[in-house]
């Protein structure tokens, strides 16, 4: 699946963090009528919270420290969608450019990689 990468002031980043969680089909508030208006609408339907995504504050990787860093994996057709809610929702963020997206993907996949790695030699 395609990554992408995204960032935005740390003063939204608990903005963004909810943003991710949040999947309006899980929320309690709602009622059964809302929950079948969902049904036909792509903004309610652009759901974070199941793909596969990490959010990193820039001085944990060495970047921007007033700057968090969204890492998402997602198909096409969701980042397509993706990037209009963020927009939308987030005023401060944007694509990062492409040789900070690399170091945060690169970074993302290696801690993955490494954690798998060290599960497989717990139950090896």
């Amino acid at each position: 699946m395609p990554s992408q990468v995204y960032v935005c002031d740390a003063s939204e980043a608990n903005d963004l963090k909810r943003l991710m969680e949040y999947d309006p089909y899980l929320d309690k508030n709602l009622n059964e009528q809302q929950l079948a208006d969902l049904k036909d609408n792509d903004d309610a339907n652009t759901i974070f919270a199941r793909q596969d995504y990490s959010i990193k504050d820039g001085i944990s990787i060495n970047l921007d420290s007033q700057k968090y860093y969204l890492y998402i994996s997602a198909s096409e057709e969701f980042l397509a969608r993706a990037e209009k809610k963020l927009k939308a929702n987030i005023k401060s963020i944007k694509r990062a450019d492409k040789e900070t997206e690399d170091k945060v993907i690169n970074l993302v996949e290696g801690e993955r990689q490494q954690s798998e790695e060290g599960i497989g030699s717990i139950f090896g």
